[in-house]
């Protein structure tokens, strides 16, 4: 057989390739071998009816927690974390980036018990805080911020480390940013800033227009405290100023994060997202948040075309982690590849403070798979009818099976 797999009958949508129709994409060896618009089915072992669904590369979700093992009591680093394949695959995504629960002091740790343990794609930013996110008191401890040592781990970890984070700092100064993006500099990987608490001593189009740099990652971008519109209603031109220096804006919708007084009519103007990311924890994986489509899904009623909302979950992000062999399907890529439908009906959308808006679709996801190994299967494609298999399927030693007396 020329091929392992054929997912047939499906639309490959690949903004990388600038590809959005109908088409049979074909798996060899874990990676892309072939497009096409009708691949014979005779050319693989595997035929997987992919018919109704749109085939995109894996989704990319760049904001989540997932040092879930030290056991620290409502933190980030502990309790408040999840373990990725319980909520990678079922969503589309195949990659996952965690975002500083862990710092320099023990990211050896997180690597040992979560980086190198799952089937999820994973990666990570690290906080230039010592001890990560273990608790909101340690993230303000100024003497643990250390540039050295915090590069120094990502450059050590480069296999994983994908850029250094800054997060929930409440002080007036700017320290825990500066050396967050020298740390950054430093290891030369960007740094992603979740701005803690708003304060006007250090203003948040300061840190977008004059702070972070080029490739540098600004996430919560529709946080309430975020200023958003003018006195006029319009987008502040801030924020375009800072589009045009190269800043990324990153959804992170989280359980705080994520305001439809922000979103609309930033949407409205044209301002889409660069990346969207969920912010995935246990504190929001059952409310507002739910899971990555559900977030693409409040893009989607909101305007934004479908291929846009795929570029902003696959191939941006990808990009803005340095990553670009990942959120495409060009020939002879890794095939992390999502299967999603559209469903069409009358759907609630909630923001984080319980703000409802209505829309008319929800992205679902029917198919993962990851390095051409199906993962998520939601509609049984892989499945044989069971009056099919062999009488005594299941019995796993057909010697020792004792049958009642008759």
């Amino acid at each position: 057989m020329r091929f392992d797999t054929l997912l047939k009958g499906g639309h490959l949508i690949d903004p990388k390739n600038n590809l959005d129709a109908p088409m049979d994409l074909a798996i060899t060896d874990g990676k892309v071998a072939a497009i096409d618009g009708d691949i014979p089915t005779e050319q693989a072992r595997q035929i997987l009816d992919v018919s109704g669904l749109y085939l995109t590369p894996g989704l990319i979700d760049i904001h989540t927690h997932m040092y879930a093992t030290p056991g620290w009591k409502n933190a980030w680093a502990g309790d408040n974390s999840i373990l990725p394949d319980g909520f990678s695959f079922r969503s589309g995504v195949t990659a996952m980036v965690d975002t500083g629960s862990a710092g320099w002091r023990n990211f050896a740790d997180f690597r040992e018990r979560v980086l190198t343990r799952f089937h999820t794609r994973m990666f990570a930013f690290v906080n230039i805080c010592g001890m990560g996110m273990i608790s909101l008191d340690l993230e303000q401890n100024e003497v643990d911020m250390d540039v050295e040592q915090t590069a120094a781990t990502m450059k050590e970890h480069s296999d994983f480390v994908v850029g250094a984070k800054t997060a929930h700092y409440h002080g007036p100064e700017w320290v825990s940013v500066d050396r967050a993006l020298a740390a950054g500099q430093t290891a030369n990987m960007p740094t992603m800033v979740d701005f803690g608490l708003f304060l006007k001593e250090r203003p948040y189009y300061e840190l977008v227009t004059q702070r972070m740099a080029p490739g540098d990652i600004s996430t919560h971008m529709f946080l309430g405290d975020v200023p958003w519109l003018d006195a006029d209603g319009k987008v502040y031109d801030y924020l375009y100023k800072a589009r045009e220096r190269g800043i990324v804006f990153d959804v992170g919708h989280g359980g705080g994060s994520f305001y439809w007084r922000n979103a609309v009519p930033a949407i409205e103007q044209g301002f889409y997202p660069d990346s969207i990311s969920t912010d995935l924890h246990t504190k929001n994986m059952n409310e507002d948040m739910m899971d990555m489509v559900t977030v693409m899904s409040k893009f989607l009623i909101l305007g934004v075309p479908l291929v846009e909302v795929i570029r902003q979950s696959t191939i941006n992000p990808a990009r803005e982690i340095g990553h670009e062999e990942l959120g495409h399907l060009s020939i002879g890529a890794i095939a992390d590849i999502a299967g999603l439908k559209i469903l069409e009906g009358d759907f609630g959308y909630t923001d984080v403070a319980s703000g409802l808006l209505r829309g008319r679709q929800r992205i679902a996801c029917e198919l993962t798979l990851k390095d051409g190994v199906v993962m998520w299967d939601w509609d049984g494609r892989i499945g044989v009818d069971y009056r099919e298999l062999v009488p005594l399927y299941g019995v796993r030693n057909p010697d020792g099976l004792v049958l009642p007396p008759e």
